[in-house]
């Protein structure tokens, strides 16, 4: 099936079809015309009443299509955010036209917030993405041009995050991080020394219920949701231990959060290991996300970012490391 009579003008695309085939169901149809979008997207494109059959609205995401039906499609065009674009120097693991996958450096917020108006990655990105006459390579996540950041890393958590470029990106990766097959390592350094050489930490994390900005474990009945961490001894130094973690699940601050109940927080913690001190000036917590494995969503080939230790991490293990001689 080909697009008959695409139009486009400056708010929307319209597409006009003619169906080939017969006893199929509009949603998964439509899924086949539109790559670019997801099923999501085109879901919400009929329940908006963006998608007429025969020339009327169509009312249901489940009507079956038969063979000459004919289609139109109107595809509102992504709006632009509003943020200006900042030219923001950034670390490029892996890129290609559907997504990125950067190394970002200890003390960059990820999304804009009170307080961080300027200077986080969504602003780098939308700098880098950016191509000749101000139009942007990032393809528009539900209705909006802006990059799709899958998932987050903490402020002072440095290493491998992935964005999407494309809303067909976007869902395909996001169902990966639900799905639990995309893989996401870290590297911490922790307090203490535990006794086993591996475990896996399953207890649920939620809002603390006495400090807003702090995270616990929370019962799931009490509104905490599961959180699983997964964690192999990588070197031990006197108190201090170097651990490879491996995320299950991906609750906020859940790595931070689940060494500290396990009497071990995490290196520089300013929340949960505040008053230790090693002597080494650190921007935040020992974590790094080392390590970030995803199966390609046009592809299907399995590709892997994998971000070096930063300076201050790697000047906190030799300083560990040094007074074991």
């Amino acid at each position: 099936m080909n697009d008959l009579a695409p139009q486009v003008d400056a708010k929307t695309a319209i597409h006009t079809y003619e169906v080939k085939e017969s006893s199929v169901r509009i949603d998964r149809w439509l899924a086949q015309q539109l790559p670019e979008l997801s099923r999501s997207r085109l879901q919400k494109l009929i329940e908006q009443g963006q998608v007429q059959v025969n020339e009327q609205v169509c009312q249901s995401k489940k009507i079956t299509l038969h063979l000459g039906d004919r289609l139109q499609v109107v595809v509102p065009l992504p709006q632009p955010l509003e943020l200006q674009p900042e030219a923001i120097p950034l670390d490029i693991l892996y890129e290609d036209n559907s997504l990125l996958i950067v190394n970002k450096p200890a003390g960059m917020v990820v999304h804009p917030a009170p307080g961080h108006a300027t200077g986080t990655l969504v602003h780098a990105l939308l700098a880098h993405c950016q191509v000749e006459q101000g139009l942007s390579t990032l393809a528009g996540i539900g209705g909006v041009l802006r990059p799709g950041i899958v998932h987050r890393l903490d402020k002072d958590t440095s290493g491998a995050i992935a964005i999407a470029k494309t809303d067909q990106a976007y869902q395909h990766l996001q169902a990966q991080i639900q799905a639990k097959t995309a893989r996401r390592e870290y590297l911490g350094v922790v307090h203490g020394t535990p006794k086993a050489e591996h475990g896996t930490v399953d207890l649920p994390i939620g809002r603390h219920p006495g400090e807003r900005k702090k995270m616990a474990i929370v019962p799931e009945v009490k509104g905490g949701r599961r959180a699983v961490t997964h964690w192999q001894v990588e070197e031990r130094m006197g108190k201090y231990t170097l651990i490879r973690f491996r995320l299950e699940t991906g609750r906020t601050h859940q790595i931070r959060v689940h060494t500290a109940q396990q009497g071990h927080p995490l290196v520089g913690d300013p929340v949960y290991s505040s008053g230790r001190s090693v002597g080494v000036k650190l921007p935040g917590q020992a974590l790094h996300a080392e390590r970030l494995g995803l199966v390609h969503p046009i592809s299907q080939v399995w590709i892997e970012g994998v971000a070096p230790l930063p300076p201050s991490f790697r000047k906190l293990l030799a300083t560990l490391r040094q007074r074991q001689v």
